[in-house]
């Protein structure tokens, strides 16, 4: 089944530049149209010494410093999903550059969750007011000469989008490497079985399609990779490979999750990208602080 409009066009490749953050094993993504100077930023990082509780923008800068040196115009600050695992850099970046921030339209879901879980009160809002755009399933938008199709392929959390430009899809944590098999499903508003049928979705593209990670974690000690094709995950990926049932699939997923232990950032993540990346307000002091909840996650 061809999951695709028939205006996205697989012929053209955008120039993907992948940016490696160690301390959070995230890969961000400039996005370049092959034929203007247009390009698009997929999840990027903002460093968080946590123990010291100090914000820096390096891996932010990288971004930023390559798009200068080359010239390009940044015309897009995607988030794939509410991430748990590292800050978003896209408010600082567009600041530097300008572009438009957008997720998919369910970050209200998540707002609503944890708005409750950090007891954020009736000034937080939860309509996703603070990004330019909430995106729906079977979205387009363009970069440059390039359309680009939001997916929506909910599971891990229900606002995870998949962004298919040319050739090219950005998963997020929908899928890993073969080798590193799927994402957990226990967040709040996750879900093993749809995530299952979210990842056939992505399966669904033409074969040759490239699939880029959010994540790569290195498993058994190999090298970091963050690029392979729907033909390889299909063949291979440890999870979803063709002849896994979707019942072998959550009883996999439903058991591990069980085992896994929160994400280092979680805390201060979720505070943060809920709000498009922007800090909580600052107190009457001009202090800005990030709660701790206790047994509430």
């Amino acid at each position: 089944m061809n999951v695709l409009p028939q205006h996205v066009d697989l012929s053209i490749k955008p120039e993907v530049t992948a940016f490696f953050d160690a301390p959070t094993n995230t890969i961000s993504y400039v996005v370049k149209d092959p034929a203007s100077p247009a390009c698009a930023i997929i999840d990027s990082v903002m460093d968080l010494d946590y123990a010291a509780g100090r914000i820096t923008h390096g891996s932010a800068e990288a971004i930023i410093a390559h798009i200068k040196a080359h010239g390009l115009r940044l015309e897009w600050l995607i988030e794939t999903h509410v991430h748990a695992d590292h800050l978003s850099a896209a408010p600082y970046i567009q600041q530097q550059l300008g572009g438009q921030i957008g997720i998919g339209e369910q970050i209200t879901t998540v707002q609503e969750v944890f708005g409750k879980v950090f007891n954020e009160g009736t000034e937080f809002r939860r309509d996703g007011s603070q990004f330019d755009r909430l995106l729906k399933d079977g979205d387009t938008y363009s970069i440059g000469g390039m359309t680009a199709f939001a997916m929506h392929t909910p599971g891990h959390t229900p606002a995870c989008m998949t962004h298919i430009v040319g050739n090219a899809a950005f998963v997020g944590d929908t899928l890993f490497m073969p080798d590193g098999g799927s994402a957990r499903a226990d967040f709040p508003g996750g879900d093993a079985r749809t995530l299952f049928r979210s990842i056939q979705r992505v399966l669904q593209l033409p074969p040759e399609t490239r699939l880029f990670m959010c994540h790569d974690y290195g498993p058994n000690g190999r090298d970091i990779q963050w690029e392979t094709t729907v033909a390889e995950e299909a063949r291979h990926n440890i999870h979803v490979k063709d002849g896994i049932t979707e019942d072998a699939f959550v009883a996999m997923r439903e058991a591990r999750d069980a085992t896994l232990g929160m994400p280092r950032l979680i805390i201060p993540s979720l505070q943060v990208n809920m709000r498009g990346g922007t800090l909580p307000p600052a107190d009457a002091s001009g202090k800005v602080f990030l709660k701790v909840p206790v047994n509430a996650l």
